[in-house]
């Protein structure tokens, strides 16, 4: 009975990885598509004389330093995308969000 007992834990434990992977997959498009869209503004922006080459160089690098922060915290393995599950349910409660964008200011603030 053990066994059975062992393999439904285990059963159990691979569905929730599923519905946490399937979780971090939405959000991480979500928020890589916001990040993206930064990007297209750039252009846009460059293309209407508002930015140089230089302002669009540093806004490129700007976001390959957020989507680096928003693919580390996602995860690429089950135990992984469980904690980026529960830390986006934390946040849901609280009414909180992350702002990748934002964060990789800080981030180029620090270095």
């Amino acid at each position: 009975m053990a066994e059975a007992d062992q393999s439904a834990g285990a059963s159990s434990e691979k569905a929730k990885r599923r519905e946490a992977r399937a979780i971090v997959g939405a959000y991480h498009q979500e928020q890589l598509r916001a990040l993206l869209e930064q990007v297209r503004d750039g252009f846009a922006q460059l293309d209407a004389g508002e930015l140089d080459e230089f302002e669009l160089d540093d806004l490129i690098h700007r976001y390959k330093r957020a989507a680096g922060q928003l693919w580390s915290f996602c995860g690429s393995s089950g135990g992984e995308w469980l904690q980026a599950a529960t830390a986006l349910a934390y946040m849901h409660d609280r009414g909180e969000e992350h702002d990748w964008w934002v964060e990789s200011a800080r981030h180029r603030d620090r270095t």
